[in-house]
């Protein structure tokens, strides 16, 4: 069966225990597509938002990877762990006599922009290797930190005396399992992530997610009703209505002049008509194409 060329933004609700590549490639194989790329990983052992582009909309993904991204994060006090969530081995086990006011306390002075250290057990890259291949091989690497923004952080609810629920709200780059365990290292009972759910990226929630059990029973001729177009990803953009002469150089990918009416926003989404073209930059008063559709050049 060939594959089909479909193009769109499908909202995958992530289940617990697939990585988000094995995740993309399962939700790949029963929409039939032909290209498909996710917009951030998500750990094997966090659920929740996974927005997935096809054709088209692959072009636009990044995007969403530098969106602010929102979770529900279960932290568990008083053990550490080598992967700072519930998969790793036990490095460490102490008593919690951390008060409930302290907790908040601590909590709340990670928000605004802190610097962290991502987890030795991460894919991120040193010198073209994962992290986690030199942890796994027991070498040493030198791990730099990064600044992240925290936007938000509400404390729901506090499940135990040594366990309670996160709201977080941060910046891309952000890495739940280290802000877990950073808070256990600053309360000194250290602390690791039992649980995370992604609950919004960008402008995408969860609510408007489906699982893999309810893509499972939707027929497949009716799968593409549940794609948003590719221009979602980029609707935070200013807009361009191109004219008849516009088109007629942005469809081969050559700059236009930019017209007196246009207002000047970059960048920009590019339209004719009703068909999204992609996005483009404004340089001396040229639109310059960035990114453009394959149905860019099409006849209309």
């Amino acid at each position: 069966m060939s594959k089909q060329n479909i193009s769109g933004v499908f909202l995958l609700n992530k289940p617990y225990g697939l990585s988000s590549n094995a995740a993309l490639q399962k939700t790949k194989r029963i929409f039939n597509a032909a290209k498909a790329g996710h917009t951030g990983t998500l750990d094997p052992l966090a659920t929740g938002l996974l927005p997935i582009c096809f054709g088209e909309a692959t072009k636009f993904s990044s995007f969403l990877l530098d969106a602010d991204k929102e979770y529900i994060a279960t932290i568990k006090l008083g053990v550490t762990t080598t992967t700072y969530d519930a998969e790793g081995e036990v490095t460490a086990n102490k008593k919690v006599t951390n008060s409930k006011a302290e907790i908040k306390d601590c909590i709340n002075s990670f928000l605004g922009k802190i610097t962290q250290y991502p987890p030795i057990y991460s894919a991120l890259k040193v010198r073209g290797r994962a992290l986690y291949d030199y942890a796994r091989n027991g070498e040493e690497v030198e791990i730099k930190s990064r600044e992240i923004t925290i936007h938000e952080l509400e404390l729901i609810e506090f499940i135990s005396e040594d366990e309670f629920t996160l709201r977080v709200l941060s910046s891309k780059g952000t890495y739940i399992r280290s802000l877990a365990h950073d808070i256990g290292q600053k309360l000194g009972c250290g602390a690791h992530l039992s649980g995370l759910v992604r609950t919004k990226t960008n402008h995408f929630y969860i609510q408007q997610s489906k699982t893999m059990e309810e893509l499972s029973i939707i027929a497949p001729e009716k799968l593409v009703n549940l794609l948003l177009p590719a221009d979602v990803l980029v609707g935070h953009l200013g807009k361009i209505e191109l004219s008849d002469a516009q088109y007629a150089e942005i469809k081969y990918g050559h700059p236009c002049k930019l017209a007196d009416t246009n207002e000047v926003i970059y960048p920009i989404r590019l339209y004719y008509g009703n068909m999204f073209l992609g996005i483009a930059t404004i340089d001396n008063q040229f639109i310059k194409p960035i990114r453009l559709c394959n149905t860019a050049n099409r006849e209309v």
